[in-house]
């Protein structure tokens, strides 16, 4: 009895072996560039967050303080200028333009000191555009950012791999700024981009941040270049020294 309990327990496990190897395999096979964190987290596990634990730095405040100066050292304030003008140059905000920066900002993206998000932006814009056209306009016209849009809130992230956590350069910060903001900052971004292409003022191997060029152009640009020097170094190999 004892024998056939045995040869069941190792039969269980073993089925139990066989299903995660299949379920792993299947996973793999249809796994997309969205889930590969999710693979790397099942052989490696979810590390646990570091607090900072920074010298001189007891209280939180104290730990905000430190943070902030080593991430954001102190400036001069930036003066204002004593009066806007509209740039005549400037061609005046579309709602296409709007519509195009609205479809590139991703609604599961966390807000900053707004807390308004992108979907609800984008909710706004489909119920009455002339609302966004008639904030943004002046704006892009002024060539101007108001101060009251430039705050953001910050998350401290610890740096894996760090021999010690008491000093800041062990943790990096991401900037949340405000949806409203990025919105802006994406219609001159598109602007900025659309005035330097026909100038000739981007590398010919730009590829990131770029419509149309992404990695696998950056790959393919790489593979060209490795082949052609392979092909020379086969030709005439005295003309290379390592």
């Amino acid at each position: 009895m004892r024998e056939v309990a045995g040869t069941l327990k190792a039969g269980y496990f073993k089925a139990i072996k066989a299903a995660k190897n299949k379920h792993w395999s299947s996973f793999l096979l249809t796994a997309t560039p969205q889930s590969l964190w999710t693979a790397k987290r099942f052989p490696y596990g979810r590390a646990q967050p570091r607090f900072p634990s920074l010298l001189g730095a007891e209280t939180p405040q104290q730990m905000n303080n430190v943070l902030l100066d080593h991430f954001f050292p102190p400036k001069e304030p930036f003066s204002p200028p004593p009066r806007l003008r509209p740039r005549k140059s400037v061609p005046p905000l579309t709602r296409n333009e709007i519509a195009a920066a609205l479809s590139k900002c991703s609604p599961t993206s966390a807000p900053g000191p707004d807390g308004i998000p992108y979907s609800t932006w984008k909710q706004v814009n489909k119920i009455n555009p002339s609302i966004l056209l008639q904030i943004l306009a002046p704006l892009v016209l002024l060539g101007y950012h108001p101060a009251s849009l430039k705050g953001a809130n910050g998350m401290v992230l610890d740096k894996p791999g760090k021999p010690s956590y008491e000093s800041p350069s062990s943790f990096r910060i991401i900037l949340l700024i405000r949806t409203f903001s990025k919105i802006r900052e994406r219609i001159i971004a598109a602007r900025l981009l659309t005035a330097a292409r026909p100038l000739g003022l981007l590398h010919p191997n730009q590829g990131a941040s770029l419509p149309g060029l992404s990695t696998y152009d950056a790959c393919l640009t790489l593979t060209n270049d490795v082949k052609t020097l392979q092909g020379l170094v086969s030709r005439s190999p005295s003309c290379f020294w390592i």
